[in-house]
């Protein structure tokens, strides 16, 4: 079963907050998929995962890539899965894919402060439930640790 995991953004950047769960879906061993809502977002995260850290890297590539199915985490701008990813994470309003159910689990990232991305993730909630998926929602507490609400 497809797990949906829900994250709300407030006072913290995508930028702070996607490194970090891309580095917890590695060590799992999972293929990771990132889906941005413009070419402009995906440049902007390709330069920023190579440098977020001064002592690692994340090794990433995009699907405008010749070697994109041999990557561990792909960013992209459409619903296709060029690393057979079995975790997709959707920002920018990016929305659930067509084969969601392919996936073992899908992470929407949406900023709390921007009305149709909160919007669109009450959409994703509702679709993701009706189609049976497991769905968690998540928001960071005083200390910035993700806690799960109910």
């Amino acid at each position: 079963m497809t797990d949906v995991l829900f994250y709300h953004l407030q006072d913290t950047a995508l930028e702070g907050v996607l490194p970090p769960l891309i580095e917890k879906s590695i060590e799992r061993g999972w293929r990771v998929v990132v889906q941005a809502g413009s070419e402009e977002r995906v440049t902007a995260l390709d330069a920023h995962l190579w440098s977020y850290r001064d002592d690692a890297f994340l090794p990433h590539g995009t699907w405008r890539d010749h070697d994109a199915g041999d990557q561990p985490v792909i960013l992209c701008i459409e619903d296709h899965n060029p690393n057979a990813a079995n975790v997709r994470f959707l920002v920018d309003r990016a929305p659930l894919p067509a084969d969601s159910s392919r996936y073992d689990r899908l992470v929407m990232i949406f900023d709390g402060n921007d009305e149709e991305a909160v919007a669109a993730a009450r959409g994703a909630w509702a679709d993701s439930k009706a189609k049976g998926f497991e769905v968690t929602y998540w928001q960071a507490d005083a200390q910035g640790r993700w806690k799960k609400r109910q």
